[in-house]
């Protein structure tokens, strides 16, 4: 029988278990951990901590040599996503971060102790909400996720007490808080919730008007495409950001453009993701010139963080030493406030390093991501750091065998 026939493989890559799909992809060849290691380009103790679940696949590039190094046909990657049996929605509920069945009626319909709605409590919760934001980039999404919740209530308690603009305020301030539980969600590798908020976001932007958060929850579900490495989805997620939603700011236009780029770079579509990148360049120059024109949540996003997204679509390319250049170039203009995100960049710039067989300048570049990584920047960044000690073994670099030593130290 096909090996890929194999129900328990077939619902393994239906659901993205990947310690399933290890697991019975070597019980039915009789394959070692370290020989199926040597298939996905992964050390043996990785392979086993991901089928322990010690370990979880989050990376896009481990994600590509797991499909390519075991020959997973295309026809079960369009499968992907497909579980019947498992309605996201319910799965959140007892995870107790994901929005309550009685949300979406709790924010358009009278609760029973209004409260007095003004500007100036909406500008308060306008200005905590941002300062959270920025709390985040410092110390990681865990520890905010309950507090963002609670706060999402409390604005929409407020939705009652709201006429006429105000009303409409609380709806976009609501939008605002969902999208950003969303993105914690997301750093988290919690998928499904993520996709819910974003859902729930999408919906009170398009109910309050707004175009801007309505555009950047159809980016940022992209984002969540191409974590998953799903270029197409991306491209297509990051289009309709681009054209569905008229009336966003330069800075958002530029956001979608550079999804839309990278989508195109996981398709190794050199062409499309350089003319993409190119013009979504323009754009985010363009808005630097009025920054007073974007939005909130867009504080984080210019030719800085632009550089940093392109060395990540110039690695999808293959165009190592491109990519260096754009991360190290980004990186070094990073402000140390961005904690989180230094660690992660830091962890592309070493695979990328070690992509390109600077196997000093990769451990170098590790094992100053490794503090704030094992620290805020879990799973994401220390994953990318294990693909860079992967990239490095098969390197036969001795330098590999120290990253994993370190990597280990915090384990």
């Amino acid at each position: 029988m096909d090996l890929w026939t194999h129900p328990r493989l077939t619902a393994a890559v239906a659901g993205e278990d990947w310690a399933a799909l290890l697991r019975t992809y070597r019980k039915l060849t009789g394959m070692s951990q370290t020989k199926l290691g040597e298939l996905v380009g992964l050390i043996q103790p990785d392979v086993s901590d991901i089928e322990r679940g010690h370990r979880r696949v989050t990376s896009v590039e481990v994600r590509q040599r797991i499909v390519s190094g075991l020959g997973i046909p295309p026809a079960l990657l369009a499968t992907i996503g497909e579980r019947p049996e498992a309605s996201p929605v319910p799965r959140l509920a007892p995870m107790g971060i994901a929005p309550d069945a009685d949300l979406l009626a709790r924010v358009t319909s009278a609760v029973d102790h209004a409260k007095r709605v003004d500007t100036a409590t909406l500008d308060w919760l306008d200005r905590l909400l941002a300062e959270h934001r920025r709390a985040e980039d410092v110390i990681g999404s865990r520890p905010l996720i309950d507090v963002m919740h609670r706060q999402l209530r409390t604005v929409v308690d407020l939705h009652s007490g709201a006429r006429g603009n105000l009303a409409d305020r609380v709806v976009r301030l609501a939008a605002e808080h969902a999208q950003f539980l969303a993105w914690m969600a997301q750093d988290q590798a919690d998928n499904a919730t993520a996709l819910a908020w974003y859902d729930r976001a999408h919906e009170w932007a398009l109910e309050a008007g707004d175009a801007g958060m309505a555009a950047t929850t159809l980016s940022m579900k992209a984002h969540m495409a191409w974590s998953g490495g799903r270029g197409t989805r991306c491209v297509r997620l990051a289009e309709a950001a681009r054209w569905s939603v008229p009336g966003t700011s330069l800075g958002v236009q530029g956001m979608a453009a550079q999804m839309e780029a990278r989508g195109h770079a996981l398709n190794r579509d050199a062409d499309a993701s350089h003319r993409l990148l190119d013009e979504a360049q323009t754009l985010v120059s363009q808005a630097s010139e009025h920054s007073d024109d974007e939005p909130p949540w867009m504080y984080f996003y210019d030719e800085t963080w632009f550089a940093l997204q392109r060395g990540m679509a110039e690695m999808h390319l293959g165009a190592w030493p491109t990519a260096i250049e754009h991360l190290t170039s980004g990186l070094t203009d990073l402000p140390d406030d961005y904690r989180r995100d230094k660690a992660w960049y830091r962890a592309c710039l070493a695979h990328a390093a070690a992509g390109a067989a600077e196997a000093e300048q990769s451990l170098k570049v590790a094992l100053q991501a490794i503090p704030d990584a094992a620290a805020v920047g879990r799973p994401h960044a220390w994953n990318e750091l294990h693909v860079a000690a992967a990239a490095l073994l098969r390197l036969k670099a001795p330098e590999g065998q120290h990253l994993v030593a370190a990597l280990k130290a915090h384990d």
